[in-house]
């Protein structure tokens, strides 16, 4: 039995260091091709950071044509507007400028269709993209339309005033042109009543204002409602010059920061179309580019590459850093990425 129980501890041991030398084996065939990946990437080389999808033609056929073919791009506005890699200023920024080389280079691409579900998201962010679509559409004259499948709200809505025009589904939703910050929260009657104290040093009028850990002086939040004003003119100004068949007043004291189905939208004025499918919107986008839907032509997305790959190369993953960051939201469903920050966000 003891000769047994020997054997036993051995053959562990043996399968232990031999999955520990496979696994080594891997982490360094893994690092070695990182390194030669990152030699071989000269900083001078212009490299496309997106890879291209064929979507379906409005004869369900994803083919890939003739590379001198005629596409449309197709962007999908999906998402909290501001979301690193996904739907943020850099991200749209980067699916602009690669649509003009590689599969897509020699001016292919002769219109824009952007396809909204998304609640709005940041000013920064969905001000960019907006100034971006505007920007890339007046440069290389092309259409750009909107084809809203969900919801096209807020910072949505601000995105949208880029477009020509706008198609609603018979699900979409359309609206809630307003501002928001916070909420913000004052924790000092609970904590007095609990013994605690907090002090917090700064220097600079205000430099903690609205903080929860003591009693708020008047007028403090002045500064914040002034910007909040600010950006919600700017907001009012470009959906009222952009959609056309509005009226100023009435989005400011009628419909605020309400949201409607496509019918109400469309009498409104925030759209061109109601209970519209994406094929009537993309015939008519079509139609503005000179595009012929009998000849070969294109849909085709953008996708950003290997987010994980390019923050492990760049040092900016936690996992490069050697740091996983843990926190503790209190107090708000708002999505992180907006929390704190003014935004056009829709959040019933």
């Amino acid at each position: 039995m003891e000769i047994q129980r020997e054997s036993i501890f051995v053959s562990a041991l043996r399968g232990f260091c031999r999955a520990f030398f496979i696994l080594l084996g891997g982490m360094l065939a893994l690092t070695v091709a990182l390194l030669v990946y990152s030699a071989l990437s000269s900083p001078y080389k212009q490299e496309e950071k997106t890879s291209p999808e064929i979507l379906p033609n409005l004869d369900w056929n994803r083919e890939i044509t003739t590379l001198t073919a005629p596409a449309i791009l197709q962007i999908n506005i999906h998402g909290v507007i501001g979301e690193p890699a996904k739907l943020d200023a850099t991200t749209i920024r980067t699916i602009l400028a690669d649509s003009r080389t590689g599969l897509l280079g020699n001016n292919r691409v002769k219109a824009i269709l952007l396809h909204f579900d998304t609640p709005g998201g940041t000013v920064t962010d969905s001000d960019s993209i907006y100034r971006m679509l505007r920007d890339y559409k007046e440069h290389f004259k092309v259409p750009v339309y909107g084809y809203v499948e969900g919801l096209c709200a807020s910072g949505g809505m601000y995105i949208a005033s880029a477009t020509d025009k706008l198609f609603c589904g018979p699900s979409g939703v359309v609206g809630s042109v307003g501002v928001i910050i916070g909420p913000f929260f004052n924790f000092v009657d609970a904590m007095g009543k609990l013994g605690i104290q907090a002090k917090t040093l700064t220097d600079g009028l205000n430099k903690d204002m609205m903080s929860p850990f003591r009693t708020w002086k008047p007028n403090e939040d002045a500064s914040l409602q002034a910007l909040t004003s600010f950006f919600y003119q700017q907001f009012v100004d470009v959906v009222a010059a952009a959609r056309t068949g509005m009226d100023k007043d009435r989005l400011v004291n009628e419909y605020g920061a309400n949201v409607f189905d496509g019918p109400a939208a469309l009498e409104r004025g925030y759209v061109d179309a109601a209970n519209s499918s994406y094929k009537e919107a993309v015939l008519a986008l079509m139609q503005a580019a000179g595009i012929d839907p009998q000849k070969q032509y294109q849909i085709i997305e953008l996708q950003p590459q290997f987010p994980l790959l390019n923050a492990l190369l760049n040092g900016t993953s936690p996992l490069a850093q050697g740091k996983i960051e843990h926190q503790l939201l209190i107090g708000s469903d708002k999505p992180f990425l907006v929390r704190d920050k003014v935004a056009y966000l829709y959040q019933p």
